[in-house]
């Protein structure tokens, strides 16, 4: 795989988006370039004996252009953190029309195996997007501040489904599946409670 270039700073990132807003097209494609080994991230979690990594990466290249076409700065968000769901949601799109070719979709169709080789679906992929997001918080070293809204902003069930998923406070992350058993609700629930609670500390966090 080729190596691609570091990304840009929050002080680079929003010179060159301003620059492309104002027309230059050479500053969108360096938004591109600069952002492209988020894509090769992000295509790694779909990797397979039947999937080529660069045609994935040039397909999840798609949702990073729709990103940095639609991205808006102003809102002080880092260009990444929505570009991150964008090129999940072309990829998955990919795979959903794959399958619809053939048969029907099954979420828990294998679809390829992780590093360690264990199997891996479309589901686990699905709840696996919302965990880029708190990933791409914490390098940007704002985890202290996501800790001090969890209480403040999130209600107990909700606080206690985050703290679970996502292994906060030194605990190890499980599935949804498996906060289900513990909870004793639907593992569906816990899916509608955890992108209630994560869109909650979104909204915060933007306001921040």
């Amino acid at each position: 795989m080729k190596t691609f270039l570091m990304p840009l700073n929050a002080e680079e990132e929003i010179y060159y988006l301003k620059k492309m807003k104002e027309g230059d097209l050479e500053a969108k494609y360096i938004l591109i370039e600069r952002n492209l080994r988020l894509v090769a991230h992000i295509a790694k979690k779909y990797q397979s004996a039947e999937e080529d990594t660069e045609d994935l990466i040039s397909i999840g290249t798609i949702g990073l252009i729709k990103a940095v076409s639609t991205f808006k700065y102003e809102k002080g968000n880092r260009l990444a953190t929505y570009a991150a769901r964008c090129i999940d949601n072309e990829l998955l799109m990919y795979f959903r029309a794959k399958k619809k070719t053939s048969r029907e979709v099954s979420l828990y169709e294998p679809i390829g195996t992780d590093k360690e080789g264990n199997q891996i679906n479309l589901m686990d992929v699905v709840e696996s997007q919302e965990k880029d997001i708190f990933d791409i918080i914490e390098l940007k070293g704002n985890s202290k501040r996501l800790y001090e809204m969890i209480p403040k902003v999130l209600g107990k069930r909700e606080r206690e489904i985050i703290e679970m998923r996502y292994g906060l406070y030194n605990r190890k992350p499980i599935t949804q599946r498996e906060i289900a058993d513990k909870m004793g609700i639907s593992r569906s629930y816990v899916s509608r409670i955890e992108k209630k609670a994560l869109e909650k500390l979104r909204v915060c966090f933007e306001k921040v």
